[in-house]
């Protein structure tokens, strides 16, 4: 009694990872919806452990990045090596569960099984044999769902470093909201930009859909050292707040719209990697005088202010709506600025 006790418990363990690793596998990739992985975030948390430890070896954060470059790579080659481990496991219990012998045995009709190699099989039991054939078409299965949603990822993420460089061309390299409103106040469409900010509140809707759905996309890191989609999204956002609480004009409906969808898009992705809502500290002096300095700027430029302090007041308020969630996946995606260059 205790060995046939043993097999069952052999055979539900086994097909349980195996149930547990498939479902993981289409919840990562194929579920149109943002969900928490368990298998998946071991594994990205792993690997971030693991990184974060070599990119602390960087002495600029040039070598940092080069290293972070690496992370979200390897993480999705890494995936698939942990699914299939994992698919092996469950099956070599299975078949030591249905009498194919000894472990070392099971584990290599399994493997063979997993690997399509041929090279062991199991004995005439038909049983066994079906369950060979279902792993052989579950290898398959998970490598082919990882290698079709590569192009997929890899168009969201062309994309969006699209919109960051052109970003840059506009707000200079340092990324600053003033200059970006100089920008446009130089080519006369401060006023009137409805194209812009329609492109801009598509780049937001579309990092809401594809960061949440696909979460390792916030971890590519733009092809330039100083670039980030992040730092691009909080320049967006801060320069539309400048606009609602400091320049004297109509408020624009495509701006406003646009403002909206980057607050959502920054808010849930930051939710998803377990930001805190919670209100944050009053603004500092500093901030302060930060705002006063690029009214300067903009004053210097010619360009009509409402007055200081109530711009000021509700400077404040439209950027409660997004900055903390900026600073999080800042520091989360060790963006440009996050850390100690």
């Amino acid at each position: 009694m205790p060995d046939v006790l043993l097999h069952w418990f052999a055979f539900g363990g086994g097909l349980f990872l195996v149930i547990s690793t498939v479902l993981a596998a289409i919840r990562s990739f194929v579920l149109p919806r943002n969900e928490t992985v368990l298998i998946s975030s071991f594994v990205f948390r792993v690997l971030r452990m693991l990184f974060n430890g070599l990119a602390r070896l960087g002495t600029t954060y040039e070598r940092r990045d080069r290293v972070m470059a690496l992370y979200a790579p390897v993480g999705l080659v890494a995936l698939p090596i942990v699914w299939l481990t994992l698919l092996s496991v469950g099956y070599t219990n299975i078949f030591w569960a249905l009498g194919e012998g000894r472990w070392e045995r099971c584990l290599r009709i399994s493997n063979s099984s997993l690997l399509t190699l041929g090279s062991e099989e199991p004995s005439h039991n038909v049983w066994a044999n079906l369950i060979s054939y279902s792993e052989a078409t579950l290898g398959l299965l998970l490598m082919t769902l990882l290698i079709s949603y590569l192009p997929t990822m890899y168009q969201a993420f062309s994309r969006r470093e699209i919109t960051v460089s052109r970003l840059e061309l506009r707000s200079g390299a340092k990324a600053s909201a003033v200059e970006l409103l100089l920008w446009l106040h130089r080519t006369g469409s401060l006023q009137d930009d409805r194209a812009q900010w329609q492109e801009w509140e598509q780049w937001f809707v579309e990092i809401e859909e594809t960061h949440t759905s696909l979460p390792i996309l916030s971890f590519f890191r733009s092809p330039q050292p100083g670039r980030s989609w992040i730092t691009a999204a909080g320049v967006i956002l801060d320069a539309a707040a400048l606009i609602i609480s400091t320049v004297e004009q109509p408020r624009d409906p495509y701006l406003t719209l646009c403002f909206k969808a980057g607050c959502v898009a920054l808010n849930r992705v930051a939710r998803f990697f377990g930001y805190d809502e919670r209100p944050g500290s009053p603004p500092s002096p500093a901030e302060q005088a930060g705002f006063h300095h690029s009214r300067e700027q903009l004053r210097e430029a010619g360009i009509p202010l409402c007055p200081e302090a109530e711009a000021w007041q509700q400077y404040q308020e439209l950027r409660s709506r997004y900055a903390r969630a900026a600073a999080y996946l800042a520091r989360v995606t060790m963006a440009p600025g996050a850390v100690n260059d």
